[in-house]
């Protein structure tokens, strides 16, 4: 069972018991003005953020929300208000504001709770050990903040200027509970360490480049040491200096692993309930289909012990459970909440509020497969180390981003470029995936490792 939280020893104003209260007074009060159905949900969330720039303190900035939300039901017809205030007028005028709403909204024939079959027990609600409070001071977060831009300066003579470094330290819980049997909630965190320094080349072409690095977990104690931090971003920022535009043409093109994550994030957008039931997605009807290259495999698994995507239920209370969403290159699950899948005539795959860990691998990869191998698989052609702009088309899959990283000949860097566009379509490009890496990156709730797509268009001078 998740552990409740108690207040002295989390720094959270409100305990778990209070939260339970809130949310049976609303749902009390829901049932007393006639709902069919009702679900309520109480959270608050507190943290610390510090920033730095060039050696001196920039911002102190501390969070604390809370809030209560509230969904009621009349029948097939639903309405929602919330609110930050907790007294007890409060939350009945919260309940009247959503049963209001609820009463003059049109029917929605698949609106409501979650079945009954579907819902999480509480015997069920396994402690993922998501929580681990950070109790730094703002002079402790400072300090670790100029260490890591101090790294950075000291890392090159040509590290001049930074965009500044930070520290952040945050905490949340919250308990949710519905008229159809759920009942639970956890405590998490998340804290993280960045900076982003520049590096110059002087003279007459004088040139500038930047670059940034993080790290972020759950439990600080798991965090990148400062000065790595620093360093890491410095030589990416250096490595960058010198950069060049190449002519436009066509060629294999290689995605760094943080980015790579971006690619499987394209595909679980494109196979999530709500672009497949309104149909603006280039993977309509692609359940039991080859989407990705055959040696591609994607895995989901909501209980990795400390994951950022780790969760025991989904937002609506539903069970979770590891699987297979992709097997061989071929879909085998889409990501749906309840009304997503009704909509859809299917069942809830537990993924209301999104993915869970999820997992790209390659059939082919050796653990020998770390960066410098994989360059030598891309030959001739480019890896890309920075992506800008939102330029892609979930309807059709058109991509067109723009990029910098490195042009790279036989299998070795050659040299920076920036200013370029690459182009194709996420069909294509999935399609198209010759290697993964074993250099894997935990990029949010997504772990893979650079990836190889066998061909793109590079639109450059």
């Amino acid at each position: 069972m998740n552990t409740p939280v108690s207040e002295p020893e989390s720094g959270f104003s409100y305990s778990r018991d209070f939260f339970e209260d809130l949310v049976d007074q609303a749902l009390r009060h829901a049932r007393k003005l006639g709902a069919t159905d009702a679900g309520a949900d109480a959270s608050e969330g507190c943290g610390l953020s510090v920033n730095v720039r060039k050696g001196a303190l920039e911002t102190v900035e501390r969070n604390r929300d809370k809030s209560l939300g509230v969904t009621v039901y009349m029948g097939k017809r639903r309405g929602n208000a919330s609110t930050s205030d907790f007294s007890p007028a409060a939350v009945q005028r919260t309940v009247q504001a959503a049963y209001d709403i609820a009463r003059f909204t049109a029917e929605d024939p698949v609106a409501g709770l979650p079945d009954e079959a579907d819902i999480a027990p509480q015997a069920e609600h396994r402690d993922l050990q998501l929580f681990h409070p950070w109790p730094i001071t703002s002079e402790e977060a400072a300090r670790l903040a100029l260490e890591c831009e101090e790294a950075a300066f000291k890392t090159h003579k040509r590290v001049t200027n930074s965009e500044g470094a930070g520290v952040s330290a945050q905490q949340s819980h919250f308990f949710s509970a519905h008229t159809r049997g759920f009942r639970g909630g956890y405590a998490s965190s998340r804290h993280s360490i960045s900076v982003a320094p520049i590096a110059s080349l002087p003279g007459r072409n004088a040139e500038m480049q930047r670059d940034a690095w993080y790290s972020s977990m759950r439990d600080a104690r798991e965090l990148a040491a400062p000065a790595a931090v620093g360093r890491y971003a410095a030589e990416r920022a250096l490595s960058r200096l010198g950069s060049r535009k190449i002519a436009t043409t066509e060629c294999p093109v290689l995605f760094e692993s943080p980015l790579a994550a971006g690619l499987l994030g394209g595909f679980v957008q494109a196979v999530s309930g709500g672009a497949l039931y309104r149909k603006s997605s280039f993977l309509v009807d692609a359940l039991g289909k080859q989407v990705f290259a055959k040696h591609i495999d994607v895995r989901e698994d909501p209980f990795i012990l400390g994951g950022k995507g780790s969760s025991p239920f989904d937002e609506e209370g539903v069970r979770v459970a590891p699987r297979q969403v992709v097997d061989g290159g071929r879909v085998e699950g889409y990501f749906l909440s309840t009304y997503s899948a009704r909509k859809l005539g299917m069942k809830t795959t537990g993924n209301a509020g999104g993915s869970h860990n999820l997992t790209l691998t390659s059939r082919l990869t050796r653990a020998g497969d770390d960066l410098d191998a994989m360059l030598r698989k891309l030959g001739t052609g480019l890896f890309v180390i920075e992506l800008m702009g939102q330029g892609v088309n979930y309807v059709t899959g058109d991509y067109s981003r723009g990029a910098s990283g490195f042009w790279v000949e036989n299998g070795r860097i050659a040299y920076p470029v920036h200013e370029i566009t690459i182009a194709g379509n996420l069909k294509d490009m999935l399609m198209g995936i010759e290697a993964v890496g074993a250099d894997a990156y935990n990029y949010g709730a997504k772990t893979v490792g650079s990836i190889l797509v066998n061909r793109m268009k590079v639109a450059g001078s």
